[in-house]
């Protein structure tokens, strides 16, 4: 365990975090200084954080680019009818219709809580062992929003649900807990606009570099990418930085897709920085 530590904390300290950024969907609310823009753009960009980077990039470029310098004002002034002819773009499972929606929900977020840290903290407790409940409890208002203006009923199709798994349904919500990463934490590349939720209480992005990684340094044994994984992996992480476990996640979830560490184990395995290390 003293050994996967050194390792992790050399691996962290001679990460270039610079270089990889432009790789990453932080990149987008990483262009703003103002908290309230900082966290509209970095939910638009999380959300449809999804697939392969250079597809999902021109979309969420795209859609920040309609909004202009300061998306908080925007949202605050979106109407579906004035502006659903300047969302005519998709992106895999998401119609035009349920990108307008998006905007749509978040405009109804603004205009009962002024900003989307103060939706998040109505369902947050500082008891919470973790930011579940709160996700959760979130994305069940965000379900109740009418979407009658853009749907023509109050409905959610596969490709807006999609956008707004829970914990409760036992989601890893990687899009989620990567959107309050970068709120939360106030390191290295992570954006720290939101003050009220300490960084210990974050739980790890899990997608599928990150669930092989932890399962090559036997942070999991377990095969299914779900929540119950996610808080097991985080916990593991826990046991090296427990004020800041995500200390680790952004070298290493770029480091699988770096493609070092890839699905087929082998001799690039020999390559690895954490080869042999226990």
């Amino acid at each position: 365990m003293a050994s996967l530590k050194r390792t992790l904390d050399k691996f962290y300290r001679e990460y270039p975090f610079k270089d990889r950024v432009l790789h990453d969907p932080i990149s987008f609310p990483r262009r703003y200084t103002h908290s309230r823009d900082i966290e509209i753009s970095g939910f638009i960009a999380s959300c449809l954080a999804y697939g392969r980077v250079e597809l999902f990039t021109p979309v969420i470029e795209k859609i920040l680019s309609l909004m202009g310098a300061h998306p908080h004002v925007f949202v605050m002034d979106f109407n579906v009818r004035k502006h659903r002819g300047k969302f005519t773009f998709k992106y895999r499972f998401n119609e035009q219709e349920d990108i307008l929606c998006l905007v749509l929900i978040l405009c109804e977020l603004l205009r009962r809580y002024s900003s989307l840290e103060n939706a998040f903290m109505r369902y947050y407790n500082s008891r919470d062992p973790h930011t579940g409940w709160g996700i959760s409890g979130l994305v069940r208002e965000i379900l109740s929003i009418d979407t009658t203006r853009v749907y023509g009923s109050n409905i959610h199709p596969r490709g807006l649900a999609q956008l707004f798994p829970s914990p409760a349904k036992g989601s890893a919500c990687k899009r989620m807990n990567l959107f309050l990463r970068w709120m939360v934490r106030d390191r290295d590349i992570d954006l720290g606009v939101w003050k009220a939720v300490p960084m210990s209480k974050l739980v790890i992005p899990l997608d599928t570099h990150i669930t092989r990684i932890s399962q090559c340094l036997g942070f999991t044994s377990r095969a299914s990418a779900d929540w119950k994984t996610a808080l097991e992996i985080t916990e593991a992480l826990r046991e090296f930085d427990s004020e800041d476990p995500l200390r680790y996640d952004f070298a290493l979830c770029h480091h699988g897709i770096s493609g070092i560490c890839s699905a087929q184990r082998g001799a690039g395995c020999r390559e690895c920085a954490f080869h042999g290390v226990k």
